[in-house]
């Protein structure tokens, strides 16, 4: 076994074996704190600043446990980086043999038996659908793991993936013909016999959500979880412990029973005229719910409306005629009869959704539905999950550690403990080793206007383009709004000639990366690029965000939280808002330094920052940088790097 201190330390094991590697105290200290968790069970929360190293804290005391461990983290792309880069990392500093395994939910694996069947059964496709159809099969003939992000001919968003995987209604389980050849079911017994199981926290709640209802488990029992990127472990919660019906169930509804049709049931024409008519009904209530292209409110705004009203009857009427169409026809296969199983559950879920009472066996939730250009969900979501992931840590009997670079506000780590109901959990926290007052500048930008007025987003892109000419582009402009990031793309060409990079035009990794390349790149971007991106070096010296992150108060879901903890007697704002945003903003600041050479100016247009009392909230949880309000201190500090 061996010791932290001679792997960690200014001579260890990590300083001789893995290139680029630095003793840090914080990373030893974190280390022996996951260790000792590890050893006597419980949960340790902590907060490692960036530069820690708190990938290699958490995985080497992992290793050298001997246990059988999950780590979670937030993505599939922050998967893939722990299992292809990380582990291999720590494998050939520490010579250890271990078996690890990466898994992913079941949207992302192939499936063989809906590729034959609903794909092998669809006509006139378009040529370009076509195309992709037949990248699929050609792909299909040869991958080992039926992961999808291996087509690189196919991207992940194509729609046609949603055919040729598998969820949770339509997958025949182990009575599917293919069941043998499962690429899913090969990953998940993988993941038996593996020492570390890669997943990401949509999954690891998904294991939950199944072991509660009493339907079995996707994931191995295990002796220990990691939780990384821990501040986002409870938004991921929220999808399984509600309840969802959505307009893709009920076309894909539709879409297998008239496949099934086609194979089994030739003889009962009726059977495909009623799919269709699921088909049509589903198109109106999405229009009944509003010709916006997006749409996201609470569901009072439209349960009375007589139109929504009338066609959810006749969902429910069609759901009824086609369980007495499929129930003779179900002894003729598996696919049959699985639909007629799945008219009933969506109805169930339809009904469950529509009942009016608030409290459930989750606690008290709020029902709200949102819209696309053409699909539809009703959703119906807990207000807070503490009690049920107390229960979910109490059936694991895991020790569970909770990682991330933001999880105080002000040095307390009081709303992340009650949000999770982790009050008897060890806590501790590890600052950043980078030196902020010589590698960094905080610039607040005087004379904007309140972010509420018209012309705001005007106002910061005037008070951005000098501080981007002083850093010759190499700057990311972060915003708390898509059509803040819109105006702003439109405003910025009149006044820099350095390349634009927009959210949206292309793939984000492909985004990144033309960003690096070029240099002197201006990246505009909103949530996804606040966290999870990793820019070292000069071509990223400058964060730019348009305005503190507090969540929209419309959002039907916020919304629900604030009025349930005003009940309470409890400020809503000071209790969730304010910390919320804070972690929020933390985030984003965090993409400007990323190793010990990263010079750059933070600049935070925001102008309640020094206009409001809880102004110095924000900046007390933000690293010690210089400040300044002038922006000759910018160009001084950009003219020497």
């Amino acid at each position: 076994m061996h010791d932290l201190h001679t792997l960690f330390g200014p001579d260890g094991l990590l300083m001789r074996r893995l290139q680029g590697f630095e003793s840090r105290p914080a990373q030893l200290e974190m280390a022996e704190a996951v260790a000792a968790t590890l050893e006597r069970g419980g949960n340790l929360v902590a907060e490692a600043g960036t530069g820690t190293g708190k990938t290699l804290a958490y995985l080497i005391p992992v290793l050298l446990s001997g246990k059988k461990v999950i780590v979670s983290t937030a993505t599939k792309t922050l998967q893939d980086q722990l299992y292809r880069k990380d582990l291999p990392l720590v494998r050939h500093a520490l010579g250890l043999p271990f078996q690890a395994v990466l898994l992913k939910g079941r949207a992302n694996y192939l499936c063989i038996y809906r590729l034959q069947t609903t794909l092998g059964f669809k006509s006139g496709y378009s040529p370009t659908d076509a195309a992709t159809l037949e990248a699929i099969r050609r792909w299909a003939k040869h991958t080992q793991t039926g992961d999808i992000a291996e087509a690189v001919d196919v991207p992940e968003s194509s729609p046609l993936w949603a055919a040729a995987t598998s969820t949770v209604d339509n997958c025949l389980g182990s009575e599917c013909p293919q069941y043998a050849e499962c690429h899913l079911v090969k990953a998940r017994r993988a993941a038996l016999e593996a020492d570390v199981v890669v997943v990401n926290h949509h999954l690891l709640w998904a294991d939950w959500t199944l072991r509660n209802d009493g339907f079995g488990e996707l994931l191995p029992n295990v002796q220990a979880i990691v939780v990384d990127e821990a501040h986002q472990f409870l938004e991921s919660s929220t999808q399984f412990l509600g309840l969802s019906v959505t307009s893709r169930q009920f076309t894909e509804l539709a879409d297998d029973i008239t496949a099934e049709w086609v194979k089994d049931a030739r003889d009962v024409p009726e059977l495909q005229d009623e799919a269709d008519w699921l088909h049509r009904q589903t198109e109106d209530l999405r229009l009944a719910l509003g010709v916006e292209t997006t749409r996201r409110e609470a569901w009072h705004r439209v349960a009375d409306d007589p139109l929504v009203k009338e066609i959810i009857g006749g969902l429910f009427v069609q759901l009824g005629r086609l369980v007495e169409l499929l129930k003779p026809l179900a002894v003729r296969g598996k696919g049959l009869e699985s639909c007629y199983k799945r008219c009933f559950e969506i109805g169930s879920r339809l009904y469950a959704f529509l009942d009016d009472n608030e409290d459930t066996d989750i606690g008290d939730t709020v029902r709200w539905f949102e819209t696309r250009k053409r699909a539809f969900s009703l959703n119906r979501t807990p207000l807070t999950v503490a009690n049920e992931f107390g229960k979910f840590r109490q059936h694991s009997q895991a020790a569970w550690v909770f990682a991330s670079a933001t999880l105080t506000v002000g040095g307390d780590f009081g709303h992340f403990i009650n949000q999770c109901g982790l009050q008897e959990a060890e806590c501790k926290a590890w600052d950043s080793p980078f030196d902020y007052q010589r590698q960094s500048l905080l610039y607040l930008p005087p004379g904007l206007p309140d972010p509420g007025t018209q012309g705001y987003t005007q106002a910061v892109v005037g008070a951005a383009v000098p501080v981007l000419r002083a850093s010759r582009g190499r700057a990311f402009l972060l915003f708390t709004s898509h059509q803040a990031l819109l105006e702003a793309a439109k405003l910025l060409p009149e006044h820099l000639d350095y390349p634009l990079f927009i959210q949206g035009s292309q793939p984000k990794s492909t985004l990144l990366e033309a960003f690096k390349r070029a240099g002197n790149g201006v990246l505009l971007g909103t949530a996804s690029f606040w966290e999870g991106v990793d820019v070292q070096g000069p071509a990223l010296s400058c964060v730019i965000i348009d305005k503190l992150p507090f969540a929209s108060p419309g959002d039907p879901v916020l919304g629900a939280r604030l009025e349930s903890l005003k009940k309470t007697g409890v400020n809503p704002f000071m209790s969730y808002q304010l910390p919320t945003a804070i972690l929020a903003l933390k985030q984003g600041v965090g993409r400007l330094i990323r190793n010990q050479t990263d010079r750059g100016v933070l600049v935070l247009c925001d102008p309640r920052l020094v206009g409001r009392s809880y102004g110095d909230s924000f900046l007390d949880s933000l690293p010690d940088m210089p400040r300044s309000r002038a922006l000759a201190d910018v160009e001084r500090f950009f003219a020497q790097i």
